[in-house]
C-alpha cells in the first residue's frame, strides 16, 4: 500500500529473459523523470516438477538473486532512484496486475509472441497486463531512441473515453520529455456504405482538434501537430511509430477471452510497432 505524501512507484516485471533489459532501463529512467520510486517484480510461478518444498525454494532463490542483480546494475547507473524488489509467488499477470493499482505505470518487456502463444502459454504477459491493468502499462518492444530531432511521440485519437485519457498521458509524458507530440487520427472507411469523403475527413479533423484542444491549454510547451489520415488505425499508427519515443494509445477492449480483453489497436501494436506501446485505461 501506498502512504499518505508517498510516490506512486513505477512498477517494471523482472524475469529471465534478455528481453527484459530494455524494459528495466526505461523504467529506471522513467522513475528518475519521474521522481517517483521504483520497484522490480519477480512472480515465482507455482512448479510441476520435482519435490514441492525444493523446487520452489530453489526458483525463489534463483528469483531473489534475479532481483537483486537487476537493483544493483541500476543502482550504479542512478544512484539517487529510490530501487526496491519485491519477490511473490503467482502468476506473473495476475502478480503484476495487482501491483498496478498502487503503481503510476507498470513496465514489461516482450518476447512478441504470436497471438495462438499468447493464448497458450502460462507466463503471456504483456496482453493480459495491458488489458487489465489499473494504470498505464508501457511494453518495451524496441528502445525507443528517436532519430529524428526534435523527439517526438504519437498518441493516437479517437474521440472515445479512452483515446481522451490517452491524450492526457501523451501530453504529460511528452512535457516530461522536452518532446513534442503527433496527435494522429485513423479513419478506417467502411465496405459497406458510401460516404462523402471530403466532409468525413472535415469532420474528423474537427472531432481531433477539439480532442487536444484542452491539453494543449494545460501544456503550452508542448507543440503538437495534428493528422487525420486514411486507412487502419493499427497499420497506420505503426507506421507512425518508427523514430518514435513511443506510441500511446487507449483501452477499451470488450469480451473475448479473459485477461486478453485489449482492443484491437493496441493488440495490433503490440504486434507491430517499432517503439513502446503505452496502453492507457480509461479513466473513471
Amino acid at each position: 500500500m501506498i502512504g499518505p505524501g508517498e510516490s506512486r512507484p513505477v512498477v517494471v516485471g523482472v524475469d529471465m529473459r534478455d528481453s527484459v533489459r530494455p524494459a528495466l532501463d526505461w523504467a529506471a529512467d522513467e522513475a528518475e523523470r519521474r521522481e517517483a520510486p521504483l520497484r522490480l517484480v519477480h512472480a515465482v510461478s507455482p512448479g510441476h516438477h520435482g519435490p514441492l518444498e525444493t523446487d520452489g525454494s530453489r526458483r525463489r532463490k534463483a528469483g531473489q538473486q534475479l532481483l537483486d542483480e537487476a537493483a544493483a546494475s541500476l543502482s550504479g547507473r542512478h544512484p539517487g532512484l529510490h530501487i526496491a524488489t519485491v519477490l511473490e509467488e503467482g502468476a506473473p499477470a495476475r502478480t503484476l496486475c495487482r501491483a498496478s493499482h498502487n503503481a503510476c505505470l507498470v513496465v514489461l518487456g516482450s518476447r512478441r509472441l504470436n497471438r495462438l502463444e499468447e493464448f497458450l502459454s502460462a507466463n503471456s504477459v504483456a496482453v493480459p497486463v495491458s488489458a487489465q491493468a489499473a494504470c498505464p502499462v508501457v511494453v518495451v518492444l524496441e528502445p525507443g531512441d528517436s532519430t529524428e530531432q526534435p523527439p517526438h511521440l504519437v498518441v493516437g485519437v479517437d474521440g472515445s473515453p479512452a483515446a481522451h485519457a490517452a491524450v492526457e498521458h501523451a501530453f504529460e509524458a511528452a512535457a516530461a520529455r522536452d518532446a513534442q507530440l503527433r496527435a494522429l487520427w485513423v479513419w478506417q472507411p467502411s465496405l459497406l456504405e458510401s460516404t462523402d469523403e471530403v466532409n468525413v475527413l472535415q469532420k474528423c479533423r474537427r472531432q481531433l482538434s477539439e480532442a487536444v484542444t484542452e491539453q494543449t491549454a494545460n501544456h503550452p510547451g508542448v507543440t503538437v501537430t495534428r493528422q487525420v489520415v486514411r486507412g487502419h488505425p493499427v497499420e497506420e499508427l505503426a507506421k507512425a511509430s518508427e523514430n518514435a519515443l513511443a506510441v500511446v494509445v487507449g483501452r477499451r477492449g470488450r469480451g473475448g477471452f479473459a485477461g486478453m480483453r485489449l482492443g484491437s489497436v493496441p493488440h495490433g501494436l503490440l504486434h507491430r510497432a517499432h517503439c513502446p506501446v503505452v496502453t492507457v485505461p480509461a479513466s473513471g
